[in-house]
């Protein structure tokens, strides 16, 4: 759908930027408020109870398709999430039927009760806490990384974290084989960032997939960190 890019440029990017804000602090590309989300999922006839399947194109979701997983999970969702491997990509090469147009009308609006799981993210506060017990890795760009980045942090672009024309995200064995390749200690606590939490929220989502200990997605991203880190 139709959004601004980070450039507040018009056109069609990751539907993500379309559910975050600038917060009062003045960091950009922050989701919006857990009650604003969950206000938005309930008009859309999503309960915590539902079962939700998410697909992304691979090609423009910047892995927003992950996001979505984190921020269901952010929020509490009791219903089993589902990634569609490969996407719209994957279903339209198996020629599963598609439709367009603005979607569903006369959806039927539902309250979605959410409990936060503040576990799932980190702030800038508690992440300068525990970063020397934790790896923290850097999901952005190699050009993105030279230009700046959290100290001691590992850097993972999270386009290597998907493989094939359709972008499936990459099996457990592989993931883990990657991690170790980068020196990371897969027993200690992970944290991803990126820039504003939703290609970092694709690593999380594989992360996830994996089958290792949980992670946390530092959703404020670098965009937090130069602002409010002791060290900026």
């Amino acid at each position: 759908m139709p959004a601004r890019n980070p450039n507040g440029r018009r056109g069609t990017y990751p539907v993500q930027y379309h559910y975050t804000r600038t917060d009062e602090k003045g960091i950009p590309y922050r989701a919006w408020r857990p009650a604003e989300l969950a206000a938005e999922l309930g008009k859309l006839g999503i309960d915590v109870n539902a079962s939700v399947v998410i697909y992304g194109d691979a090609n423009k979701s910047w892995g927003g398709e992950g996001w979505d997983c984190w921020v269901l999970s952010w929020l509490g969702h009791k219903g089993p999430i589902r990634l569609l491997d490969g996407g719209i990509q994957a279903w339209r090469s198996n020629n599963f039927p598609t439709t367009q147009g603005p979607g569903k009308k006369n959806l039927r609006p539902v309250q979605y009760k959410f409990k936060l799981q503040p576990h799932l993210d980190i702030s800038t506060a508690d992440l300068e806490r525990q970063k020397p017990s934790s790896v923290v890795i850097d999901t952005r760009s190699f050009l993105e990384w030279i230009r700046g980045r959290i100290p001691g942090a590992v850097h993972i672009n999270w386009t290597d974290l998907y493989t094939g024309r359709d972008r499936r995200p990459l099996p457990p064995g592989d993931f883990k084989k990657l991690l170790r390749d980068h020196g990371v200690d897969i027993n200690k606590p992970i944290v991803y960032y990126c820039t504003g939490g939703i290609r970092s929220g694709y690593a999380w989502m594989v992360h996830q997939l994996s089958g290792l200990p949980p992670a946390r997605n530092y959703e404020g991203g670098f965009e937090a960190w130069k602002r409010l880190s002791s060290g900026r």
